[in-house]
């Protein structure tokens, strides 16, 4: 099947690599104009120019999600170009990983949900007026599967996740009781090998060096299925989730782990 959004505008935040990129280019390969946002104004130019010169629709805009007045802005930019909005991928997330979160400080613990829950906050509250003006649409959370359940070292992260898992709910029954015809869910990624894991923080505060992380070796050891998952796989949920095949899905969570959230599985030698 292909041309599943086909004819409906999109926006991405954190859209110029992993998870993100993925959702953007199965999204213009679906049929979609992408609206990609991101902080990399280097990576972000060069994943738009590939998709269009392969025929794709998308744009790509500076955006530091946690900025309100660059929101408004991005928001009139899109009404401007296209005067609608379906779909929202609010897709912009940091991880901040600490022995302890007595480790953390207060401007780590700030930055993070400045990222991770104010930006998804205000995705929702300059995106919602353009998809109630064209009568609908699907709003897609990233939360994580660190949103579903603890995870030591991870305290931090795991608040804004499940802020995220709970403020799609919300919005999802607060749109249903006004009736705009927006559908609103969160996706919950496992271990997934995106670019992130080089990025995480690690170790006591001050150390001023981050850990080499292994998705793959992680996996193998806590993953049912043995392995890291992949962008492009987390990208198809984001897909059917914007698309008209789950437009009975509101206020749910989809859940692509490998099977984590499930149980454990005994390795074999």
């Amino acid at each position: 099947m292909t041309g599943q959004v086909e004819g409906k505008v999109a926006l991405v935040t954190g859209g110029a690599s992993g998870i993100g990129e993925a959702v953007v280019e199965l999204l213009a390969k679906e049929g979609a104009t992408v609206i990609a946002t991101d902080v990399d104004e280097l990576r972000g130019p060069d994943v738009v120019a590939r998709l269009t010169k392969a025929g794709g629709k998308a744009i790509f805009l500076e955006q530091d999600v946690t900025s309100e007045e660059r929101w408004a802005e991005v928001a009139a930019e899109i009404a401007k170009r296209y005067g609608r909005l379906d779909v929202l991928v609010s897709n912009a997330g940091i991880g901040i990983a600490v022995p302890s979160i007595t480790d953390m400080t207060l401007a780590d613990w700030r930055k993070q949900n400045a990222i991770n829950l104010d930006g998804v906050f205000l995705s929702v509250k300059y995106s919602l007026p353009l998809m109630r003006k064209h009568g609908g649409g699907s709003i897609i959370m990233m939360s994580s599967l660190a949103g579903l359940r603890g995870a030591a070292g991870l305290a931090g992260y795991s608040a804004t996740k499940g802020g995220v898992r709970l403020f799609a709910k919300s919005i999802a029954m607060e749109c249903a009781a006004v009736g705009d015809g927006i559908r609103v869910n969160s996706v919950h990624p496992g271990i997934i090998d995106t670019p992130i894991w080089g990025k995480i923080p690690t170790g006591a505060a001050g150390a001023g060096q981050n850990a080499p992380i292994d998705p793959e070796e992680r996996a193998k050891m806590a993953t049912p299925l043995g392995r890291a998952g992949r962008a492009a796989e987390i990208a198809s949920g984001v897909l059917y989730l914007a698309s008209d095949a789950s437009r009975y899905v509101t206020g749910t969570e989809l859940v692509i782990d490998g099977g984590m959230n499930a149980g454990a599985v005994p390795r074999r030698a």
